[in-house]
This record gives C-alpha cells, sequence and structure tokens, in this order.
C-alpha cells in the first residue's frame, strides 16, 4: 500500500509579537488618562450627591480674621510724602493690632480707621486731619456720597476686612496726589 503522509498546512497568520515593555513616558500618559476620567468621573459623583443642598459662597477673606504679627507681614517701604506715610503706617498698625469698631481702640489694642490714624500721626494734629480728609475722600469715591464719616464708615462693618482695605487705597490716593 501507498504510504500516505498527513498534509500540513502552512500558517496562515504570523505568530503575535512578544509584547514591548512600555517607557516611564507612555505609563505616565497612560496612568494620566486613566485618572483624568476617574476624577471627572468622582466630581459629577459629587454634584449629584451635593446639588440638594443649599449653600452660600463664602469670601475666605471674611474667614481669616485675626491680625498678622509683624513677622508675618513687615512694613513696606514707606511713601515719600508725609500723609501718605501716616496713611499707610496706620494700615500696616491695622493689619499688625487688629481692627476694631466702636471704639478707637479696644481692650485688646485693635483700633478703628481713626484711632490707627490718630496713633500714627503721633500727636501732630493737622497730619491726622489731612489723613482723614484723605481717607473720607477715597470713602466717598468708592462707595459714594452716602459715607457721612470715617467712625460712622468704620463702625457700620462687620469685619475689617473692607475698612483696612480702605485705609491702604487712601495712602494710594494721598501718594498719587504727592501729599
Amino acid at each position: 500500500m501507498p504510504q500516505t503522509h498527513p498534509i500540513t498546512a502552512a500558517p496562515t497568520t504570523a505568530a503575535p509579537a512578544p509584547p514591548t515593555e512600555l517607557s516611564l513616558e507612555e505609563r505616565l500618559t497612560l496612568t494620566d488618562v486613566a485618572m483624568t476620567a476617574r476624577l471627572a468621573e468622582a466630581a459629577v459623583a459629587y454634584e449629584v450627591n451635593t446639588a440638594h443642598i443649599e449653600t452660600e459662597p463664602v469670601d475666605l477673606a471674611d474667614v481669616v480674621t485675626v491680625p498678622l504679627t509683624p513677622t508675618l507681614q513687615p512694613a513696606p517701604e514707606p511713601y515719600p510724602t508725609p500723609v501718605a506715610a501716616l496713611l499707610q503706617r496706620a494700615h500696616h498698625r491695622l493689619l499688625t493690632s487688629g481692627w476694631c469698631s466702636g471704639a478707637l481702640v479696644d481692650e485688646d489694642g485693635a483700633r478703628c480707621m481713626l484711632g490707627a490714624i490718630r496713633i500714627e500721626a503721633r500727636g501732630d494734629s493737622s497730619l491726622e486731619a489731612d489723613a482723614a480728609a484723605v481717607l473720607l475722600d477715597a470713602l466717598r469715591r468708592t462707595f459714594g456720597d452716602g459715607v457721612d464719616s470715617v467712625p460712622s464708615f468704620n463702625d457700620a462693618h462687620g469685619s475689617g476686612r473692607t475698612p483696612v482695605r480702605m485705609v491702604d487705597q487712601a495712602a494710594g490716593l494721598a501718594d498719587a496726589r504727592g501729599i
């Protein structure tokens, strides 16, 4: 009998190439894509889970109300003009010693806007009056003619954020005027 040999078919596809190891950059890119997708999914889940909760926006400047210590807030380079320098010192005093309302100075040593000007004027009443006038002008420029006086503006605020900022703006105004 004739001998038959099994017919073997030639392979039609090539064997898969062995996997190559990914470089560090490729692995970091893949990880970044995966983490971005997970973070986006978590953000959507957070929005869905908290959509029913009523919230009011919080201004972080209102949250941080403690006075800065002089080592954390060094005195800036003084303005060259006397009224501007006085207002700048008063601003620095409010930052470091604290702000108060209802009194020139409270039991903790915090001062109102006018109290800070008065202590920094060091007894010079005309310099104190000029600084208070510039401050009142700065207040009226920003908040309108409804501002009656520096003390009434100071006492109308529950926190020192706006009054302290306005003393700084008044210092800039006095410097711009050259007084």
